[in-house]
């Protein structure tokens, strides 16, 4: 069986339209495998996780774009992040016992949402997601119509333990041929059902959607859970705590223990530790 966990670029042949494609099968699986996670939360977190390594596509740069929510009803932190060499990881923190609704704004209440990019060298970059639609594909469209400029139709569905996303974008400098292509080939992407996004790979979606059109596949590149978490990482967490903070939880605990959230890594530093952090040297 060929692997589910890729992600494929295309273009419309001759004209400014661009799309992607994507399909996450183990790798979900190993990300909602690290908490107990109710149907509509793990729903959420696919479509977030398929959305975040379309997205990453625009990436021009070795990075990570990474997409966030924080709300206030039951799903309090929804945070998927995807590098630029299609690695991903992501969480959700929930209230089971105030679990209401299954959509993105029933389930987060009040709050915002971020789409950010960072850079390995340079600036990070935050543009806000508007949460005026009702579900997660509509708030991202907006964001890239409003903040990009780029007119922009995702779709995103997760099923079982499988999760899955198209995007098309009309990027700038289109012409009036391009206008019509966008309307036509929007109108059929619209037909699109879930389980042929979940199901099919995608030379057989794209050729049963849009086998009237010239259609260029680029390589398909495989996606993979990897947590970017590390000894040093954590470290330089630490360091940001402050001397004061560090020692003082030593002082009442003995060590300092920090799980990852991402992939539950446990990372233990004892005084010895804290001393080189700060000092440069250990201490005997």
């Amino acid at each position: 069986m060929a692997s589910r966990d890729q992600f494929q670029r295309f273009i419309f042949e001759n004209s400014q339209i661009r799309g992607a494609w994507v399909q996450l099968g183990e790798s979900f699986r190993e990300i909602t495998g690290q908490a107990p996670y109710p149907e509509a939360v793990s729903g959420l977190l696919g479509e977030s996780l398929a959305a975040s390594v379309l997205m990453s596509s625009s990436l021009k740069f070795q990075g990570t774009l990474s997409l966030q929510a924080a709300g206030e009803g039951s799903l309090s932190t929804l945070m998927t992040e995807c590098t630029h060499d299609r690695y991903i990881r992501g969480l959700a923190r929930f209230n089971e016992q105030a679990m209401t609704g299954e959509t993105l704004n029933e389930l987060l209440g009040a709050g915002r949402m971020a789409i950010t990019i960072t850079p390995e060298q340079g600036q990070r970059y935050q543009g806000v997601v508007p949460r005026e639609a009702d579900t997660l594909a509509g708030c991202l469209e907006e964001y890239f119509e409003r903040s990009e400029q780029i007119a922009t139709s995702l779709f995103l569905f997760t099923g079982g333990d499988t999760a899955a996303g198209l995007m098309l974008q009309r990027m700038p400098g289109n012409t009036e041929e391009d206008q019509d292509l966008w309307n036509r080939v929007n109108h059929l992407a619209a037909t699109v059902k879930a389980e042929e996004l979940l199901e099919l790979g995608s030379e057989d979606l794209l050729h049963r959607l849009f086998h009237e059109e010239t259609v260029r596949l680029f390589e398909p590149e495989p996606v993979a859970f990897k947590c970017s978490c590390s000894r040093e990482r954590t470290l330089a967490a630490l360091e940001s705590v402050g001397r004061e903070e560090c020692y003082s939880i030593l002082e009442e605990q003995g060590v300092i223990e920090m799980d990852c959230q991402f992939c539950h890594a446990n990372y233990r530093f004892d005084r010895n530790d804290i001393d080189h952090l700060f000092t440069g040297h250990t201490l005997h």
